[in-house]
């Protein structure tokens, strides 16, 4: 449970340091407590020419350690030390694990993170330079969550899916639209949605605003999964309350590769309660949107660019009319998954040489 949850009002903002920090009433710690902070939050928000239009993206890839993770990081990391815990473990697709792994050595936390053996090498090798202890398992990312959990027997488990101070960090982002907009949120949010911390958050943070009469709406909600690994999108065409596990193949949106999320009951609820949905893009359309972005200058992960690509078909076919506001949240660094990106181009130049053929 979180302790001296609250909600501020806009105007003991003013004079407020730039970082998520601002709106610590609503983050259930005490003012007076301890933070273990990087200075993160409060990340651009710019108009980005794409499809035809301007959309605003939210940069949350410009975080301190390149992902969006670092909002839940520095609110979990500051709960853990003031509950004095020396070692925790966690288990992650890559951008969490690195967040956690630099939130713990700043605040004096020793981290084991479990990550898959496919995590993109840039992912990796930030984490070991944080110092954190890098255990790649064999196998799927839910073969690296059941390795950590084993090994949670002896030490904590720091589970960025389960803490529900993670998920208050999470809240921020939905925040910091709101009073980057002048309290007067967009018509819609597309988000990517894989183990549901941010759609889940965003939605807790927009509804927090509107039931406290700080704005005037809360944004439609769509959330994007890689057909690849849809488990969010069968549940919500099937008419289901929960998520179940399904059986994925890979994809380039290695970030919400995720089979069967913790948290799948309160996001098909974000979806429900927002008059929003579930949507899927494919890997081709995944790369078209992470170079529509590039054309732009804005460099991003796979995993980012299924919100361009779903955008793209969301415009295109009028379900976002032209007079609504779109906000897109970019969630990590593209240079976090250039290794990746290399392969796909060069991959890309071969299929190129050998149509030429």
């Amino acid at each position: 449970m979180l302790e001296n949850t609250g909600m501020f009002r806009p105007a003991d903002l003013v004079g407020r340091s730039a970082s998520l920090w601002r709106y610590h009433e609503a983050l259930g710690l005490p003012e007076s407590a301890a933070r273990v902070t990087l200075g993160e939050g409060f990340t651009p928000m710019a108009p980005v020419p794409l499809f035809g239009r301007t959309i605003l993206a939210k940069m949350d890839f410009l975080c301190p350690t390149g992902s969006y993770k670092d909002r839940g990081s520095t609110v979990m990391l500051s709960k853990l030390r003031e509950w004095g815990l020396k070692e925790i473990i966690e288990d992650s697709s890559g951008n969490a694990g690195a967040s956690i792994a630099a939130y713990s050595a700043l605040g004096g936390i020793r981290a084991k993170i479990y990550i898959p053996l496919s995590t993109s090498a840039g992912k990796a090798a930030q984490i070991a330079m944080y110092g954190a202890e890098l255990i790649k398992t064999p196998g799927s990312r839910e073969d690296t969550a059941h390795a950590a959990w084993q090994a949670a027997s002896e030490t904590f488990y720091a589970s960025h899916n389960w803490s529900p101070y993670f998920l208050a960090g999470m809240k921020t982002a939905a925040y910091e639209i709101a009073e980057q907009l002048g309290w007067d949120p967009p018509e819609w949010v597309i988000t990517p949605a894989g183990g549901g911390s941010l759609a889940v958050g965003l939605h807790l943070g927009f509804q927090e605003l509107y039931d406290a009469g700080i704005t005037p709406r809360v944004p439609r909600m769509v959330l994007v999964q890689a057909a690849r690994c849809a488990p969010i999108y069968a549940a919500w065409r099937d008419g289901r309350t929960d998520v179940p596990a399904i059986t994925k193949q890979d994809t380039a949106a290695e970030g919400i590769s995720v089979a069967k999320p913790v948290r799948g009951r309160e996001i098909l609820e974000a979806a429900r309660a927002t008059n929003g949905f579930v949507h899927t893009v494919n890997e081709d359309e995944i790369w078209e949107g992470l170079s529509a972005l590039g054309a732009t200058g804005v460099y991003v992960e796979p995993t980012s660019a299924v919100v361009a690509a779903a955008a793209k078909q969301l415009i295109g076919t009028g379900v976002i009319a032209d007079e609504e506001s779109v906000v897109i949240v970019l969630t990590g660094n593209g240079l976090k998954a250039t290794d990746k990106i290399v392969q796909h181009q060069q991959a890309q130049v071969g299929a190129d040489l050998a149509s030429v053929r």
